[in-house]
């Protein structure tokens, strides 16, 4: 029996792999730190956002550990930018790692790492993770 061919491109483009990127979020807010040397986790379970390539959606759940500086992320103002992800177009990779970089520059922390845990599809679940620095 002869091998199977693959096909010599990937339908997948570059639009698709940036696609979410640049996009416009709600905004993060902080408010000014009181201590020094704590960690703060917070688990955000409703996380959804579309593939850009078939459509769907996808579902997660984020979990977002820091240690804060000088700022502490505003709780409600964190679940607005979660939910404007809900009509995105962006691969879960993107996603975690936007996430990640859009609370560094929001509350620049001493640390942060940012875990997204995707439900299955296709019978494969993805579990990815991001840290700074």
């Amino acid at each position: 029996m002869a091998p199977t061919k693959r096909p010599s491109k990937s339908s997948y483009t570059e639009q698709h792999a940036k696609s979410g990127l640049t996009a416009k979020l709600p905004r993060l807010e902080t408010w000014p730190n009181q201590f020094p040397g704590y960690q703060i986790t917070i688990e955000i379970p409703e996380y959804t956002a579309i593939c850009p390539k078939t459509g769907l959606p996808d579902f997660g759940t984020i979990e977002l550990t820091y240690v804060p500086d000088q700022h502490c992320l505003e709780l409600k103002s964190l679940k607005v930018y979660i939910h404007g992800y809900r009509n995105l177009g962006i691969f879960y990779e993107n996603a975690v790692n936007k996430i990640l970089a859009d609370v560094v520059k929001a509350c620049k922390p001493v640390s942060a790492t940012v875990i997204g845990e995707f439900t299955a599809r296709g019978g494969l679940s993805s579990t990815i993770e991001a840290s700074y620095p």
